[in-house]
C-alpha cells in the first residue's frame, strides 16, 4: 500500500474531478463535502490576491471536516480563477454562464488552485499552483453551441468548462500542470504528504 500513516486520509469536497486525482493517485480515502459559506471566506479578506483567497479557501473546507474528523489527515482543496484582476465565481445559469465565457474568450485567464492540510484542526501543510488558460475567440452562436453541447455540467465549474471533457474546445493555449488545472495540485500535494511520513515513498 501506498498509504502508510496510521490514520486516514478524507478529502474535504464532492468534486469528481478531485476524488479521480487522488484514486488515480492510488490513495485509499473517503470524500466528506464542507460545508463553508465560501462567498463569507472571499468577503472576510478583501482585496486578497487569487493564491490568498484559494489557500484560504482550501483551509477553511481542511478546518470544517477535520473538526467533524479529527483523527484524519483531511485534504482541503479550492480554485479560483481571476482575469485582469476579476474574480470570477461559479454560475447559477445558463444566461450567467454565457456573459463569463464572453468575458473569458479571446483572453488569457489564470486558475490557482490550493490545498491545506490538517490534522485535529492543525494546518499541517498547503501550497499553491497556477496554470495560465488561453481561450480561443468566439463569437455569441459558438458559445451558445459549446453551451447546448456541454449541457447543465458546467455551472459545476467556475470557468464554465470541464477541461478533460469538451471544455477543450475552448481553448488555444494552455500552460500548466494538468492537475491543477482540475483543481488540485498532485504534485505538490503528494509531496506534502511525503513529507508528513504519509506515502511509503
Amino acid at each position: 500500500m501506498l498509504w502508510c500513516a496510521e490514520f486516514p486520509l478524507v478529502l474535504a469536497s464532492g468534486s469528481a474531478a478531485r476524488r479521480a486525482l487522488l484514486a488515480a493517485a492510488g490513495l485509499p480515502f473517503e470524500a466528506v463535502p464542507a460545508d463553508v459559506d465560501e462567498r463569507a471566506v472571499e468577503a472576510s479578506l478583501p482585496g486578497a490576491a487569487p493564491d490568498e483567497l484559494a489557500l484560504a479557501l482550501a483551509s477553511a473546507k481542511a478546518a470544517a471536516v477535520s473538526a467533524q474528523r479529527p483523527q484524519a489527515l483531511v485534504v482541503g482543496a479550492d480554485q479560483v480563477l481571476s482575469c485582469d484582476g476579476r474574480v470570477f465565481h461559479k454560475s447559477a445559469t445558463r444566461e450567467e454562464a454565457a456573459r463569463t465565457l464572453a468575458a473569458l474568450a479571446g483572453r488569457t485567464h489564470r486558475l490557482t488552485s490550493a490545498f491545506a492540510v490538517r490534522r485535529a484542526g492543525e494546518l499541517v501543510a498547503a501550497g499553491t499552483q497556477a496554470a495560465e488558460m488561453t481561450m480561443r475567440p468566439l463569437d455569441e452562436a459558438a458559445l451558445a453551441l459549446y453551451l447546448d453541447a456541454a449541457g447543465p455540467a458546467v455551472l459545476d465549474s467556475v470557468g464554465v468548462y470541464q477541461w478533460e471533457s469538451l471544455g477543450a474546445h475552448l481553448f488555444e493555449r494552455v500552460e500548466g500542470d494538468h492537475s491543477t488545472i482540475l483543481g488540485l495540485p498532485m504534485l505538490k500535494l503528494l509531496a506534502a504528504l511525503r513529507a508528513l511520513r504519509a506515502l511509503a515513498f
